[in-house]
Formats: C-alpha cells, structure tokens, sequence
C-alpha cells in the first residue's frame, strides 16, 4: 500500500508540470512571451491515478516500446474521458475540448495521443521498481 501511495503522489506530481510545461509551451501560438502554465487541483488525483497503470506495465513490459505507448495511452484516454464526464456532471471539469476538432464528448482530444503516448511511458518509468532493488 505504501508503494502505491508513493507512485500516486509521483504520478500526480510529474502529471502536473507535464501540464504546466505543456501549457505554458501552447501559450507561444498566442504570443504570450510570460510561458505561463496553469493546471488544477483537481488535476493531481486524475494524474495520481496513473500509477493504476503498474499492473498493465507488467502484462506489456515485454512488449515493444512502441506497443507499451499505444496501450498506456489507450488507457489514459479511457481516464480522461471517465474523469472528465463526472467532472462535467459536476461542473467541475477545469477542461473543456468542445471546440477542438477531433473531441469526444467535450473531454478528450484524439490529436493529443501523441502526448499520451509520451506520458504513459514517462509514467512507466516513475513507478517501476528501480533496477536491485527488493519489491516488498
């Protein structure tokens, strides 16, 4: 349980400055030279649920890197659009994708598979067991 909660609170951290790196980078197409990124609290625990992903590490972990990508980002869309749908409901959802081209639902963007892609490896990476170390 302490590893969990210890994977929880990497993936909600390394979630976090993806998002304020990644929307601090978006705000050059408006010409905003401050590179200021924003996120929100609400944020942490969708981001923290990423280490959920651990047990669909060890069936792909043979898998090519390319395959693993595509199944992490598989998932990670599914949370999104879950997560987004309550928040939604809620009139919570600090997202809104319903003017994008290519939305489902207002809450997730197909053209951003590439970013999950790249997150769900980076993830991967922040919730393995390092190299010789026991897991308990």
């Amino acid at each position: 349980m302490q590893k969990l909660w210890k994977d929880f609170i990497k993936c909600g951290i390394l979630g976090w400055c993806l998002e304020i790196t990644f929307t601090a980078l978006h705000s050059l197409q408006q010409r905003k030279f401050t590179l200021q990124g924003t996120t929100s609290l609400w944020m942490f625990p969708i981001y923290g649920a990423g280490c959920l992903l651990r047990p669909i590490c060890a069936l792909v972990k043979k898998c090519h890197w390319f395959v693993r990508g595509c199944v992490y980002a598989l998932f990670i869309f599914v949370a999104e659009y879950l997560s987004g749908r309550f928040l939604l409901k809620k009139g919570l959802c600090p997202w809104s994708y319903g003017k994008a081209r290519w939305n489902i639902g207002k809450v997730i963007r197909l053209d951003y598979a590439p970013c999950w892609f790249a997150t769900g490896l980076l993830m991967e990476q922040a919730i393995q067991s390092p190299a010789g170390k026991k897991k308990h």
